[in-house]
């Protein structure tokens, strides 16, 4: 029998039995030796050395340590960094890639949560849910049967903010739905959009005919605020703002003027700054729909990250290239 590679959990303690419940754990355990009760926190350890030494395989999640060049001489066997979350840039420094150490991310099994969250928004969007209930919350008012107009999911035009892993998701996610879907994204050519089966469009004109718009670019330098005053100005009354992405990529200050207006909704899954002060405006806002962080992967959905990463060690294990490979271009995008 092939000897198994060993690994080591670096991630925060207390999600391993998240991430990896006992049926993941135990696929995972049959193709690397790997301890649940050994996890690194802190990969300088001393007590960790031996253990470090030996290690073939790092399985990282949340809270991972940095892993510069002083934690990689003290792994001379490794070979692979299994992410059990999403973006490892805050802690995969350049020195991982230069040392020809394989990157995996579970990015890819993270984005169908958001874009389930993203899909369920946009179809409660164009019933103006969350606005009515408030209404009908505050005025204790019934409006009867009456026919509303503007409302409902008939070709209502959607326009998404980057082809990311989510954007993407959500364009698949959407294509059952009589929507007219449009995208944007710098990165993504005529010919893109049509391997996507959408419309591309400049960032202007598509804030200035969607009536729900949809945030899904990554956080960089360059997309700080990529939602400010002037683009908030361009969405059409009534329109749509929902967010799932970073919360600094929308002005919040220039956010809550607009919503002040009564103008515009918002379905805010991501603020900024995050936590949201208690003295926000935005949770008292009737136009604002404001929810904790949780499009992401939450309790039983998890473990779909752990079953991401139990793949990967099975391919690693095999000898076989990582299918969600991280490539170090890709840290510039936000990866």
């Amino acid at each position: 029998m092939t000897e198994r590679p060993r690994a080591l959990f670096a991630m925060t303690a207390e999600n391993v039995p998240l991430v990896f419940p006992p049926e993941v754990l135990a696929r995972l355990r049959a193709v690397v030796d790997i301890d649940p009760a050994v996890v690194a926190e802190d990969l300088t350890d001393p007590r960790l050395a031996d253990v470090l030494a030996r290690t073939e395989i790092l399985v990282t999640g949340w809270g991972c340590p940095r892993l510069d060049a002083a934690v990689l001489d003290a792994a001379p066997k490794l070979r692979a960094v299994l992410h059990s979350a999403g973006s490892v840039k805050g802690f995969a420094t350049p020195e991982v890639w230069r040392r020809g150490i394989a990157v995996s991310s579970a990015a890819e099994a993270n984005a169908l949560p958001v874009a389930e969250y993203t899909l369920a928004m946009i179809l409660l969007a164009g019933k103006d849910v969350f606005v009515r209930r408030e209404r009908m919350r505050t005025e204790r008012a019934y409006p009867g049967w009456g026919i509303v107009p503007g409302l409902g999911n008939h070709g209502r035009r959607v326009g998404v903010i980057g082809a990311s892993r989510i954007g993407r998701k959500v364009i698949e996610l959407l294509r059952p739905f009589d929507l007219a879907v449009t995208l944007t994204d710098p990165y993504v050519d005529e010919a893109g959009a049509l391997e996507l089966g959408v419309p591309l469009a400049e960032l202007d004109d598509l804030l200035r005919t969607s009536e729900i718009v949809t945030v899904h670019a990554p956080e960089t330098p360059e997309t700080r605020h990529l939602i400010g005053r002037r683009e908030l100005a361009l969405m059409p009354d009534g329109a749509v703002l929902i967010n799932t992405a970073r919360g600094s990529l929308v002005d919040t200050d220039a956010l809550v003027e607009e919503l002040r207006t009564g103008r515009l909704s918002a379905i805010l899954d991501v603020t900024d700054p995050e936590p949201l002060p208690a003295d926000s405006p935005l949770h008292d806002l009737p136009n604002a729909f404001v929810t904790p962080h949780l499009a992401g992967s939450q309790g039983n959905e998890l473990a779909r990250l752990g079953l991401a990463v139990v793949g990967e060690a099975e391919r690693v294990a095999a000898g076989e290239t990582v299918v969600h490979q991280v490539a170090f271009a890709a840290l510039a995008h936000g990866a």
